[in-house]
């Protein structure tokens, strides 16, 4: 089994690059307005809907939704406690210091 999310496609979002554009245009977004207000009430967080425009294996561009959480800082991380050394403990008097001191 994959570790791998499920990819969600946007609904009613299209990005398009053109061939023959100015280096300085990326590309063109394309709403159908019906489809991506459905799809971002669906998936809206917070009022905010994030969404990645990557590349297929066809090399065609394709939206897809972020279903990236970051973790909540009150949140226990995954990593294992890290065992810090203790300092030794130190001597209560000069006596007791000297007689540690091997000279």
């Amino acid at each position: 089994m994959s570790n791998q999310k499920e990819k969600i496609f946007a609904d009613g979002f299209r990005f398009e690059r053109r061939e023959n554009a100015p280096d300085f245009v990326v590309g063109r977004l394309s709403l159908k307005v019906d489809e991506a207000i459905t799809f971002m009430k669906s998936y809206e967080k917070g009022g905010w809907v994030n969404l990645n425009i990557l590349f297929g294996r066809s090399g065609n561009p394709y939206v897809e939704l972020d279903t990236y959480e970051p973790t909540k800082k009150n949140e226990p991380t995954q990593q294992p406690p890290v065992n810090k050394p203790t300092a030794a403990p130190s001597p209560a008097s000069q006596e007791e210091e000297d007689d540690i001191l091997p000279f």
